[in-house]
């Protein structure tokens, strides 16, 4: 089965911060049907962090169990052949947030893109936050401007394309994440994702759910149609839904 659970955004125990998507994590654990599954953490976007790897290997390792491991494709020259093993051996992939558009351009110089497709056809579960959640989908909404410039708008993004859609994460906690996303669909085909801190989606071949680990934690589907802008909320439910409701207008 094809596995992907896109989390919106929210806090793992980075310095001075609190743990807050445990429930989201333990439900990508339980997806691997292992008690103790080996989770490989792609830093990417956050340029290979050290920092963020420790709190990832606090999280997943000490703290639920996961045997954890890393790939830094900036900081370390790996093969193809080195990048293709370790990702193909894990049971969970888990994407870190940072800057989109350098992660994906770093992916497709060394072929992690592809490698990830197949990882996907295998079963391996896809998951993440922030630019870890939107390289799973056709394309998304990024502030990877913002890095260089504080005042650049929201861009469109390409992803990776598992998902058909557009995805917005951080929709609750981000002042302009709303009109950002309204702004950029309007030359948009089809419908985007908006996922709240503490949520999100859950994709199983072509069924999905909403799920959270803050009962105020959203996700949305939005599009225009018409002229007319909707922003609909995804119902939250145990059942999986076929995925051909959530991605049509």
């Amino acid at each position: 089965m094809k596995k992907i659970v896109a989390i919106g955004g929210g806090e793992i125990g980075s310095r001075g911060c609190l743990v807050e998507t445990t429930k989201i994590d333990r439900e990508i654990i339980r997806l691997t049907g292992k008690k103790r599954p080996r989770v490989l953490f792609i830093p990417t976007a956050s340029s290979d962090s050290d920092g963020y790897f420790e709190t990832v290997q606090k999280h997943f390792g000490r703290r639920l169990g996961c045997k954890v491991d890393v790939i830094r494709v900036i900081k370390e020259k790996l093969s193809r052949e080195e990048i293709e093993r370790k990702v193909m051996s894990s049971d969970i992939v888990y994407v870190g947030g940072g800057n989109t558009l350098k992660m994906i351009r770093a992916w497709k110089s060394c072929g992690l893109d592809t490698i990830l497709k197949k990882a996907w056809n295998k079963g391996i579960i896809l998951s993440g936050l922030s630019a870890g959640s939107i390289c799973w989908f056709r394309s998304g909404i990024s502030d990877s401007r913002r890095l260089k410039d504080p005042d650049a708008e929201l861009i469109k993004v390409s992803g990776l394309g598992f998902i058909h859609a557009t995805h917005s994460p951080h929709y609750d906690v981000e002042k302009d994440r709303r009109l950002g996303l309204k702004k950029i669909m309007k030359n948009t085909p089809g419908v985007a994702i908006a996922i709240d801190n503490c949520c999100a989606v859950e994709f199983i071949d072509d069924t999905y759910r909403v799920i959270a680990s803050k009962p105020s934690a959203r996700a949305y589907k939005v599009y225009w149609e018409k002229g007319t802008y909707y922003e609909k909320e995804i119902v939250k439910q145990k059942e999986f839904m076929p995925i051909f409701h959530l991605l049509v207008k």
